[in-house]
């Protein structure tokens, strides 16, 4: 084999191996931005459902039409056609008569 060849061979690797290390380091800083990420997403989550469960408490004394009401503004049927399902496409004019009658 040619020296010059082996050096260019080496030269190659070495080149191929600085792109490899470059890809590693965009790599790392990726998995630690998704880490930071997944870190703050759970705390929201955690606080959030804290908010959640002392919403709940202060439901539970509630009156049925105020549930009810709550429901429906969190995008879910209340009306007797389509009950629990999601609304999807704006409001219910089933849903609104019925909020009005109670």
């Amino acid at each position: 084999m040619d020296k010059q060849s082996l050096f260019v061979q080496v030269a190659n690797l070495e080149e191929r191996i600085g792109e490899l290390y470059v890809e590693l380091g965009t790599l790392k800083q990726k998995i630690q931005d998704l880490i930071e990420e997944n870190q703050r997403l759970q705390r929201e989550n955690e606080r959030f459902q804290a908010e959640s469960l002392d919403e709940a408490k202060t439901l539970e004394t509630g009156s049925a039409q105020d549930n009810l009401l709550r429901i429906y503004r969190e995008g879910f049927h209340i009306c007797n056609v389509k009950y629990g399902s999601l609304r999807t496409e704006g409001e219910c004019l089933f849903c609104l008569s019925f909020i009005q009658k109670s």
